[in-house]
């Protein structure tokens, strides 16, 4: 692994490394609420939103939209200063869909989010069918001289699952949006998720190949899980989902990560919510301890994150 973006030992090319070697420092993400709703919501894409969808189930009780995103930064950013000794900051707008909304609000809430001395950047979480070509068009001015990330949901390459989980777009819709925002400078991370109704480990892993293959800089991943208030905890309750078991999850998140590029950085690899809206599965793990999880499951097998991809790997080692 000499002269690849991963740590012998990590054995992932990790987000938190790939920040230290572009800013050369310790950089933390600081969730805000901007106000957006989803078009899967209000009834442009569909309603309902997805079977899994519940927004507080993710988000920070501090990030709420009524509260300036000047105060929601602040209070991050003293968060991660005293937790992790954090010096700058990425301003992360994560709540439903951050470009569905005219361009003047966008700009006003990304240049607001810039202005601050210790930004760096921002990251724009949003679904693949929600960006026109003016917030395009902003995001590369942005671009041209700060860091600028867009998270796009697109959580499964196959349309059958969209489709089953009332996601309201398409995967050529994912590729068409990968395509027009490539070569603007910004950073593209996708969201997968693993353990749908139905899915196949096979499935899931065929995506790593498949990412590797577009411009896409990041992923995260994690497993479905069930909170209260939405059609996923029904049908865990009337045993129409079954959750994936721990192993099974850490198995398909390795060989994931054998298929996948050491060029491309992992932000996430685990999702949990709130012990009180949470219904299943119930692993009781911390986002590190799912970490080393996934390392250790690694170390056992004597792989790394791209060890599949040989011609990969002989490229980024020169």
């Amino acid at each position: 692994m000499t002269g690849s973006p991963i740590h012998s030992e990590l054995r992932i090319n990790s987000y938190g490394s790939y920040l230290r070697r572009r800013f050369s420092c310790r950089v933390s993400k600081v969730n805000v609420d901007g106000g957006f709703t989803c078009p899967n919501r209000d009834g442009s894409r569909g309603t309902g939103g997805c079977i899994y969808c519940d927004n507080s189930s993710f988000s920070p009780k501090e990030t709420v939209a009524v509260i300036p995103i000047e105060e929601q930064m602040a209070a991050g950013m003293a968060y991660h200063r005293t937790r992790l000794a954090s010096e700058k900051f990425i301003v992360y707008f994560q709540k439903f869909t951050n470009t569905y909304a005219p361009v003047e609000k966008l700009s006003d809430l990304y240049r607001r989010a810039l202005s601050h001395p210790d930004v760096v950047g921002i990251s724009v979480g949003t679904r693949p069918d929600s960006i026109d070509d003016d917030a395009v068009a902003l995001l590369t001015e942005l671009a041209r001289d700060r860091y600028v990330c867009v998270e796009l949901g697109l959580q499964s390459i196959d349309d059958a699952i969209l489709t089953g989980i009332n996601r309201g777009h398409t995967f050529a819709e994912y590729l068409s949006t990968v395509d027009r925002l490539a070569g603007r400078g910004i950073d593209i991370c996708t969201h997968l998720i693993y353990g749908f109704p139905g899915e196949k480990r096979s499935g899931f892993v065929k995506g790593a190949r498949l990412i590797s293959s577009l411009p896409v800089t990041a992923v995260k991943l994690h497993q479905l899980h069930a909170v209260e208030g939405t059609k996923l905890a029904r049908m865990y309750r009337d045993g129409s989902y079954l959750p994936i078991s721990l192993a099974e999850y850490v198995g398909a998140a390795c060989d994931f990560l054998e298929e996948l590029s050491p060029k491309v950085s992992i932000q996430r690899l685990y999702g949990s919510a709130p012990l009180s809206i949470r219904v299943a599965p119930n692993w009781n793990l911390k986002n590190n301890q799912m970490w080393y999880a996934v390392v250790n499951e690694l170390k056992r097998r004597g792989s790394w994150q791209g060890c599949r991809v040989g011609c990969e790997m002989r490229a980024v080692n020169g």
